[in-house]
């Protein structure tokens, strides 16, 4: 394991400017989607534990949603300015319809249980401790006005409705850099 604890991060520009891409599955079945929310912070310390997370939201309609909630681990990678228009493509497609990796032309690697990517500047290595869906009754009220009314961001169901994203938190067994 290496000392990621150690060492200083951009933590509040990771997701906002770097982007990143979630991933869950075994490289004979997995799924990735482009992620522009997450956090990295400190919860349940335990013994065995380090209590170091990251927090990634993902849409409930995403097809890698079900690979977060079906998978004990995931992978969290985060790529230089260069592949942002292969993020692009990993963000826009769905996993159901095709080989979108392929496509984006990036190279998957087995990482522990799970998969993470060749091309990655940086993959924190996640142990799965919580999922769960947002619940907009608990959101602050601009909030849930600003979402109702962006059907881009949040679309909207056919009853006009919007869903939040799910929170997937997972316990930071490793970080790989290059």
């Amino acid at each position: 394991m290496s000392n990621f604890e150690e060492k200083e991060y951009r933590i509040f520009e990771m997701f906002k400017k770097d982007w990143a891409l979630v991933t869950a599955g075994n490289m004979d079945h997995f799924n990735s989607c482009t992620l522009g929310w997450g956090s990295l912070g400190t919860i349940w310390n335990r013994k065995g534990g380090s209590g170091s997370v990251v927090t990634v939201y993902v849409y409930p309609t995403r097809y890698t949603k079900e690979f977060l909630e079906n998978s004990e681990e995931f992978t969290v990678c985060f790529f230089a300015e260069q592949y942002k228009k292969a993020l692009g493509i990993l963000g826009s497609k769905s996993g159901r319809d095709g080989d979108k990796v392929a496509e984006a032309g990036l190279t998957p690697i087995a990482v522990g249980n799970t998969v993470a990517y060749e091309e990655a500047s940086m993959t924190l290595v996640c142990k799965k401790l919580y999922q769960n869906p947002m619940a907009k009754e608990g959101l602050a009220d601009e909030i849930k006005e600003y979402y109702a009314a962006s059907p881009a961001v949040y679309p909207h169901d056919e009853n006009d409705e919007w869903h939040p994203h799910w929170a997937f938190i997972g316990e930071i067994m490793d970080v790989i850099e290059k």
